[in-house]
């Protein structure tokens, strides 16, 4: 399949997503490197939440990744945090945090960030891993990660926390059901586009984390992007766009 698909891509395609054996004009120069910077104001702290509760629930052995690491087996602070649409997360802090009082800052944080995000991404959402490290982000493995020095360094200073978060959870709750899917596919051949050099980069592996919140731009945020980022988007993946429009994901609480 993946030979196949490069040899689409250098061949090209038209737009129409229904035909198979499309011809494109040229070897196409994606518009962005990555997507997470398009723009910082497609969710904001502003954005209502659906993060309801977070208790304490004491300390248990886990298996967690940590970029720092790699996998490793610690006992960290235990925090079930629970949202308005019946999803919970058992977020997990490592002990490296000193006290459950400290952890818990750390939990509430991103408990209500991560709530800002659409049921559909966080719908296999269970755990939450938060370590301190200057590492990326992560997601899949029913997951998010999370590095504290990081995000403050970096997503946070940039606005682009919540981004960030969509394209992980992306990884999280929609890769396995769409990022090889006869459908998608269809749709990348369709396109002819790539949104970003990461997606074009990394076809199976990133592409639908890449060309997610672009979508969500356009069809919920249009409002707060420019008229050229929106045209540049959908004028790159109008086949992705229709993709994930048929899909019927929920969207709550983005209206």
């Amino acid at each position: 399949m993946k030979k196949l698909f490069l040899v689409f891509i250098i061949l090209s395609c038209t737009k129409d997503i229904t035909d198979k054996s499309p011809t494109c004009d040229n070897i196409y120069n994606p518009p962005f490197g990555g997507t997470i910077f398009i723009d910082p104001d497609i969710i904001t702290e502003e954005d209502p939440t659906t993060f309801v509760s977070l208790s304490y629930a004491g300390t248990g052995s886990r298996l967690m990744y940590d970029r720092r690491y790699g996998w490793i087996t610690s006992d960290p602070f235990l925090f079930p945090a629970e949202y308005d649409d019946g999803l919970s997360i058992e977020i997990q802090v490592n002990p490296e945090f000193g006290s459950w009082e400290n952890a818990q800052i750390y939990a509430l944080k991103y408990a209500e960030v991560i709530g800002r995000l659409t049921t559909q991404l966080r719908k296999d959402v269970q755990t939450s891993w938060i370590h301190k490290g200057n590492e990326p982000f992560g997601g899949g493995n029913n997951n998010l990660l999370i590095h504290t020095d990081w995000s403050e360094k970096n997503y946070e200073d940039q606005g682009i926390l919540e981004e960030t978060l969509v394209h992980e959870a992306a990884h999280t709750s929609l890769d396995s059901y769409h990022a090889e899917s006869g459908g998608w596919l269809d749709a990348q051949i369709a396109d002819c586009e790539f949104i970003s050099e990461y997606a074009r980069d990394n076809p199976i592996r990133e592409d639908i984390a890449e060309s997610y919140l672009p979508y969500l731009a356009v069809t919920y945020r249009s409002d707060r992007i420019s008229p050229a980022l929106k045209k540049t988007i959908e004028n790159a993946i109008p086949n992705r766009i229709i993709y994930f429009d048929s899909q019927n994901f929920n969207m709550y609480p983005f209206q």
